[in-house]
């Protein structure tokens, strides 16, 4: 039998030795609870403060020691070929890979102590976009009807105003293992289609500069696409007196969040990157990426409340070993050549232009990939994948930045301080867009489910 159950409102054991050792310092119980409330008023002055959210997705796990957490005291096989440079910020030191993000270093609460404990692509991204773990464990399984809801649907449904055309976003693609099966936790889940994030599959570094799936063709105008709305609204009412499904209603409310998206004029107009200064879309990179990243900025700024941008894969490689950043062999000539250019130009792009239009206070900037890469380098010079420890990076709504959160051991392999778990991190995430990890919406049965199963992290709240 446990010993602190003949105490009455006992507390753990530890507690009372922490609370005594307190106490014997001259501190006392008092400052101890002073402290839980300083703390506790911090996050409320927190709560709410973004008004948008926009999430890089890094899909394949970014390696940790050629990004954020570099090791240069471990030995060659661990540290790999990449020195760390100094940040803008002092005592912050990143990977050379990333010369302009080091300059934005005020603006970002960079994490090291992320932690999945999943070594599966999907089922790790799995619990970085839901913020709860897979009934499948360690194991990939495509996406079912019975997922839970993606943190995205989460968000619009709960917000006010996140309902709307622009309520939740993902672009410019879905994510797949190969050879093209979807992740779960991308979409409505067991609440159904109609809680889908707008999946906009798009080329936004084509030369029209159009997210073309999304803008009307030449030869539609808005008085044609009302001819056309007006008819849907007929052809409802001639099935007004039929009974109609569940596929029926998501069928019809998928329809008619595509005609609001193409008939209000500030989202149609946030589609166009032609209307972006040929210098804008060159800081970002005349990428897929860079563009996305740029088309993300648009979209907030057009009201969206959650946007996602997936990292894109390259032409042809839904049959290569290496996609995106799951770097099993060449890890050093992937990072090196492709990966990191793009992310070095497009990710301090973006929060230099939030910053610079007034909007990172309202915006919070989430860049993180379902899990990091192995600590040591495999024969192939690749990394494997690793969810035991990783890093994430956060800036805007608020957050103080210029600063570390957690660490990773002395090979990058394990949580040394600080572990953060996916929960928390969807908890803080939900928590600056104001929304409490306790609250509740109900499942097509009625049943409550809660927004999250974590709590806010103070230490990334600041």
């Amino acid at each position: 039998m446990n010993r602190s159950s003949s105490i009455p409102n006992c507390r753990p054991r530890r507690e009372w030795l922490r609370v005594g050792g307190i106490s014997a310092l001259g501190l006392g119980l008092g400052s101890l609870l002073a402290d839980r409330a300083a703390s506790a008023a911090g996050n409320e002055r927190s709560f709410g403060r973004a008004r948008s959210c926009i999430v890089l997705f890094l899909s394949g796990g970014p390696p940790q020691h050629e990004t954020f957490d570099p090791k240069p005291a471990a030995p060659v096989e661990v540290r790999g070929p990449f020195l760390p440079i100094a940040t803008r910020v002092p005592g912050i030191e990143i990977s050379e890979l990333l010369p302009r993000t080091a300059r934005i270093a005020k603006h970002l609460t960079i994490v090291r102590s992320l932690s999945t404990g999943i070594n599966a692509h999907a089922a790790s991204g799995y619990s970085i976009l839901t913020g709860y773990p897979h009934p499948a464990g360690n194991r990939d399984e495509p996406a079912s009807p019975t997922d839970r809801p993606s943190l995205a649907s989460v968000a619009a449904q709960m917000l006010a105003g996140g309902s709307g055309p622009l309520g939740a976003v993902t672009l410019p693609e879905r994510i797949v293992n190969n050879p093209g099966v979807a992740w779960p936790g991308q979409d409505g889940g067991f609440m159904g289609r109609s809680w889908d994030p707008l999946l906009l599959a798009c080329e936004p570094a084509s030369p029209r500069g159009r997210a073309d799936s999304l803008c009307l063709p030449e030869d539609v105008d808005l008085a044609r696409l009302g001819q056309r709305r007006s008819l849907l609204n007929q052809v409802e009412l001639a099935f007004a007196s039929t009974e109609r499904g569940g596929s029926w209603r998501q069928y019809d409310a998928t329809a008619r969040r595509a005609l609001d998206v193409l008939t209000q004029a500030t989202t149609g107009e946030a589609f166009d990157l032609s209307r972006e200064p040929a210098s804008v879309r060159d800081e970002y990179g005349r990428h897929k990426f860079g563009q996305s990243v740029l088309l993300a900025r648009r979209l907030v700024e057009a009201g969206g409340r959650l946007v996602q941008v997936n990292f894109p894969r390259e032409p042809g490689d839904l049959n290569i070993g290496n996609p995106l950043w799951d770097t099993h062999s060449n890890n050093a000539g992937r990072v090196r050549e492709t990966l990191c250019p793009a992310l070095d130009q497009a990710y301090p792009a973006l929060v230099a232009d939030l910053a610079a239009r007034g909007l990172l206070d309202e915006t919070l900037v989430v860049l993180v990939g379902e899990f990091g890469r192995s600590p040591r380098i495999n024969k192939l010079g690749g990394r494997d994948h690793w969810g035991t420890v990783f890093s994430a990076c956060l800036a805007g709504a608020g957050l103080p930045g210029g600063r570390l959160v957690g660490a990773s051991d002395r090979l990058g392999g394990e949580p040394k301080t600080h572990p953060i778990g996916p929960a928390e991190l969807a908890a803080t995430i939900l928590h600056l867009l104001g929304i409490r990890p306790e609250s509740e919406f109900h499942d097509r049965l009625g049943r409550p489910q809660r927004a999250s199963a974590g709590q806010p992290r103070a230490d990334i709240l600041g």
